[in-house]
């Protein structure tokens, strides 16, 4: 199985995709019969839920099916892909002055940001975050 959390991604690069849905469990099933992926269960802090780990054959991390509910509350139920940026609010900041819309923010306890889903002019959607270097 591979570690993702160590892995080192380039400014630019596609980190994840994650899906957000009222029925987390129900779609994994789907994915697992459609594609192969094979799911591993994420607890959700205290929460009483799990979200899901997708992952392909080999035990590869390639995203995420979640409920849209607590952090994930108001993500639109499409595919999102995670984009690295070198800072999120700077991107932010681009992305409105650009014509773009933010769609939601995510925020750690001592309020840095975790992810910014952004809209292009266009309409399209993904979120800007930042991998910390090892």
């Amino acid at each position: 199985m591979s570690d993702q959390s160590k892995k080192k991604y380039n400014i630019g690069a596609i980190i994840s995709a994650d899906i957000t849905i009222p029925d987390a469990g129900a779609l994994k099933d789907f994915y697992r019969e459609v594609i192969g992926w094979q799911s591993e269960e994420l607890r959700m802090g205290d929460n009483d839920y799990v979200d899901y780990v997708m992952k392909d054959s080999e035990g590869n991390w390639v995203g995420g099916i979640c409920h849209a509910k607590g952090p994930n509350t108001g993500i639109p139920p499409q595919w999102i892909v995670y984009v690295n940026v070198a800072n999120i609010k700077e991107s932010v900041e681009k992305c409105k002055k650009l014509g773009g819309k933010v769609i939601k923010e995510a925020f750690d306890q001592n309020g840095n940001y975790i992810y910014a889903m952004l809209q292009d002019p266009a309409g399209a959607v993904l979120a800007a975050t930042h991998e910390a270097d090892e």
